[in-house]
C-alpha cells in the first residue's frame, strides 16, 4: 500500500488540486447565476444564441 502511494501520490496530489480548482469555478458560476449575473456578459439583447429573445 505504501509502495502504490511513492508510485502515485504526486499525481494523486495533483489531481486534487484540480479538482478542487474546478470546484471553486463551478461554485462561482452557480453563486453568480444565483445574483443575475451571466456568464456570457448578459446582452441579451445582441445575442442569437439566448433564450431571452425567443
Amino acid at each position: 500500500m505504501l509502495e502504490f502511494f511513492a508510485n502515485y501520490g504526486g499525481s494523486m496530489i495533483v489531481g486534487a488540486i484540480v479538482l478542487a480548482v474546478v470546484a471553486l469555478i463551478i461554485g462561482n458560476i452557480i453563486k453568480g447565476r444565483r445574483v443575475g449575473k451571466h456568464i456570457c456578459g448578459g446582452d441579451c439583447c445582441n445575442c442569437h444564441g439566448c433564450s431571452h429573445n425567443k
